[in-house]
């Protein structure tokens, strides 16, 4: 939802509510309508935190979530990681996206997602696939959540030296 339709959104449920209260008689279906138009947001956002659980989101990009077995408050979620990921590619490291989602609107997340060649351990083919739905979904919870944490490393090409521990992947079979 865009902040202008945010806006509308708002003005047509503060409308309905100051109507009801001054005491005029609100067509049910209008009342009802400016009710479930609220609730989008709050699905989507539970959509997102959903697809975060069960896509895998957390174990690169939540510090310690795959080695606690899940067991990292939600408040750290998303926070990005210093272990790096490295392979024939350089070291990669988890970014927080917390921070990065505020760095770009919404379509531009979707545009990213569909159309970026990620470096591994990234699952681009897996992003690639989800609908616009789940991407924004995703978007709109970790915007959701705020903006905590710092950034993580950056990328190191290959065979520049690191600082901290990696996780090295082998040489793809030929």
């Amino acid at each position: 939802m865009t902040p202008k339709h945010r806006i509308a959104l708002a003005a047509t449920v503060a409308g309905v509510a100051l109507l009801g209260a001054l005491g005029y008689v609100v067509p049910p279906v209008l009342a009802v309508t400016a009710q479930a138009a609220a609730r989008p947001a709050a699905d989507t956002i539970a959509r997102g935190r959903y697809l975060i659980r069960t896509s895998g989101c957390n174990d690169c990009h939540t510090a310690g979530f795959a080695m606690s077995d899940g067991k990292v408050p939600e408040k750290d979620w998303l926070t990005g990681d210093a272990l790096g990921w490295q392979g024939p590619w350089g070291t990669t490291y988890a970014p927080n996206l917390r921070l990065y989602f505020r760095t770009l609107d919404e379509d531009s997340w979707v545009k990213v997602a569909k159309a970026r060649e990620f470096r591994p351990p990234m699952p681009g083919p897996s992003l690639r696939a989800m609908t616009d739905d789940d991407l924004r979904a995703i978007y709109r919870y970790a915007r959701a959540l705020g903006p905590a944490g710092g950034a993580a490393p950056a990328y190191a090409p290959p065979g520049q030296k690191v600082a901290g521990p990696v996780v090295v992947f082998p040489a793809p079979p030929k």
